[in-house]
């Protein structure tokens, strides 16, 4: 390996480690309306739970699941490997609890109430 292929992979492995050995800080991302749970839920998870997760897509349908709360809660921190990313170091619990209202009062589109 040449010096300079060698000093960029060693400034490579230093980001790497620096990466791996700086706590990761929880950020909340703020979901405060239904709006905003709405709007995130749609740029984020509609990627793979359509139509705002009443329709299965490379995710499962999202609205009348059987679930609990807390089972919903933990997949959407903790994610499932090859299936799902994890979230849990960007959402707080406020904002978990907001997304796992969103997901409880969903209705067929169009559906009022």
């Amino acid at each position: 390996m040449s010096r300079a292929g060698t000093v960029r992979w060693a400034a490579g492995a230093g980001v790497v480690a620096l990466a791996l050995a700086v706590p990761q800080a929880r950020a909340d991302v703020g979901l405060h309306s239904d709006q905003e749970v709405a709007g995130f839920f749609a740029n984020v998870c509609g990627w793979c739970h359509e139509q705002g997760g009443r329709q299965a897509g490379k995710g499962p349908q999202l609205m009348g699941t059987d679930k609990s709360d807390d089972y919903i809660m933990n997949r959407i921190a903790t994610g499932k490997p090859g299936k799902m990313p994890a979230f849990g170091s960007m959402l707080g619990a406020d904002d978990l609890q907001a997304i796992i209202h969103y997901i409880r009062n969903l209705k067929p589109e169009g559906a009022s109430g």
